[in-house]
């Protein structure tokens, strides 16, 4: 049914979940697995010296190091089922575009995501990288909660 499933982590424990789940339908259906963590790219939030206390190689460095833990907890869930598990990470300003055009470009059959349950103002007004995806995607995407 699938062969090669994306699932999209942030390193929320929402995201965890995701991942156990994405691992063990890889491993049912004998799937592939490719994890993808999304950094958004450094911007500068104020002129001067604020910008100076936080400069740019830092957040790259802790982003960076955010993304191999996370991609981390993919890789190990696979190995301990037994599942194949490919990570990669992207910078993208939109995370939601950087799912779609990376399961798109990897020949993915399924997405798996989290979803944070926003409701009310925060989901108006932060909307969902979830939502985002199953509206533009022509992917099946699986949500789990």
């Amino acid at each position: 049914m699938y062969e090669h499933i994306l699932v999209a982590t942030d390193g929320s424990e929402l995201s965890a979940a995701a991942i156990r789940h994405a691992v063990g339908l890889a491993k049912a259906l004998q799937a592939r697995v490719t994890a993808l963590t999304v950094i958004r790219p450094w911007h500068t939030v104020a002129p001067g010296e604020i910008m100076v206390a936080f400069p740019e190689s830092e957040y790259r460095k802790g982003a960076e190091a955010a993304a191999v833990k996370y991609l981390g907890v993919a890789a190990d869930a696979a190995k301990a089922a037994g599942a194949s598990c490919e990570t990669r990470s992207m910078e993208h300003d939109q995370p939601w575009r950087a799912i779609i055009s990376a399961a798109e470009a990897d020949g993915c059959d399924l997405i798996v995501m989290a979803s944070h349950g926003r409701t009310g103002l925060a989901a108006l007004f932060l909307g969902s990288e979830t939502q985002k995806v199953l509206t533009h995607g022509t992917i099946p995407v699986l949500v789990c909660r």
